[in-house]
C-alpha cells in the first residue's frame, strides 16, 4: 500500500445507495471485478445499509457474499442463509417521540416493522421512488400504533433538506440515551435503535471475522456512515458525499457513478 504505516486490511464493510452502487441503483461490473479481486487476496467483503433486510438480497446474491450483512443501519445483521443474527429495536418512548415531531412537519413517516414498510400515505415523498429501490411495496396502516414495540426503522422522507437537517438537529436531544437519528441521503431521516448504528455493527463483524479494527475498513457516503468511519482502522468516503461525511474519512475517493468503490479498493485496500 502506498501508506507504509498503514495496517494490511482484512476486511472491508461497504454500503450500499450511493456507494457501491449508481446512482439508477445499478451494479457496475467494475464494482463487481473489484470486490472478486478483493475476495480473491482473501479480504473480508460484506455490506452495510439502511435498507431492510429483504432489499439487500439481490445485491448479495449478485456479489456471492457469504458473511453476515448488516441492515436499518446496523438494527439487524443477516446470516447469509437469511435468518436473523441479532436484532436492535427502538425503544417504544422514543418511536412515539420521533412520530409525534414527524406529524408536526410535512414530512413522509415511514415504520419498518415485521419485515414490512408501513405507511400512511402513499402519496407522500419519495415513496415510489423507494419502492423502486426496496423492490416491494408499502404496506398503507391508519396509524403506526401496533408496531411501536417493534420498529426496526422509522424514515422522514422529505424534498426539503434542510428541514430534514433541522428534524435532526431537533430530535436527537428529545431520544438521546434511547434511538439516534441520522440522515442516510439527503432525503431521508432514519431513526434506529441507539445501538443499532453501523459502526457498532462494524465492530460485532470483526470480532466475529477475527480481524482487529485497525485491520478493518469502511466505504460510505451519508451521514449514517460516519459511525463505521470511527471505528474502522481506514475510512473512505465517496466523492460525491457531503463535505461533512467527506471530512471524517481518511481518504476520499471517486464518486458512485465513478465507480469509487473500485476505484478505492484498488488504491487503498489491494495489497501492492
Amino acid at each position: 500500500m502506498s501508506d507504509s504505516t498503514q495496517p494490511l486490511i482484512r476486511f472491508l464493510l461497504s454500503d450500499i445507495d450511493g456507494t457501491l452502487l449508481r446512482p439508477d441503483h445499478s451494479l457496475s461490473q467494475a464494482n463487481i471485478d473489484a470486490i472478486a479481486r478483493l475476495r480473491a487476496a482473501g479480504i473480508h467483503f460484506t455490506l452495510a445499509s439502511s435498507r431492510p433486510p429483504r432489499a439487500m438480497r439481490q445485491q448479495i446474491e449478485a456479489l456471492g457474499i457469504d458473511l453476515p450483512t448488516v441492515a436499518f443501519n446496523g438494527g439487524n445483521l443477516i446470516n447469509p442463509d437469511g435468518s436473523l443474527l441479532l436484532a436492535h429495536r427502538i425503544d417504544p418512548a422514543a418511536a412515539r417521540t420521533t412520530l409525534e415531531l414527524f406529524a408536526r412537519h410535512p414530512v413522509s413517516a415511514w415504520l419498518f416493522a415485521d419485515d414490512q414498510w408501513y405507511l400512511l400515505d402513499p402519496d407522500g415523498d419519495y415513496v415510489a421512488h423507494e419502492q423502486h429501490t426496496l423492490g416491494y411495496g408499502p404496506v398503507l396502516v391508519e396509524s403506526f400504533a401496533p408496531y411501536l414495540d417493534r420498529a426496526d426503522k422509522i424514515v422522514a422522507a422529505s424534498k426539503d433538506f434542510e428541514l430534514l437537517k433541522r428534524l435532526e438537529g431537533e430530535l436527537n436531544p428529545l431520544i438521546e440515551g434511547t434511538a439516534h437519528a441520522a440522515r442516510s441521503q439527503d432525503y431521508y431521516l432514519d431513526v434506529t435503535a441507539l445501538d443499532a448504528n453501523k459502526g457498532s455493527a462494524l465492530a460485532s463483524l470483526a470480532e466475529l471475522l477475527g480481524v482487529p479494527l485497525a485491520q478493518s475498513a469502511a466505504i460510505g457516503d451519508g451521514g449514517n456512515d460516519v459511525a463505521m468511519f470511527r471505528r474502522a482502522g481506514l475510512s473512505i468516503a465517496m466523492g460525491q458525499a457531503e463535505e461533512a461525511v467527506r471530512s471524517q474519512a481518511d481518504h476520499v475517493t471517486g464518486s458512485n457513478l465513478q465507480d469509487g468503490v473500485a476505484m478505492a479498493i484498488e488504491q487503498y485496500i489491494l495489497p501492492h
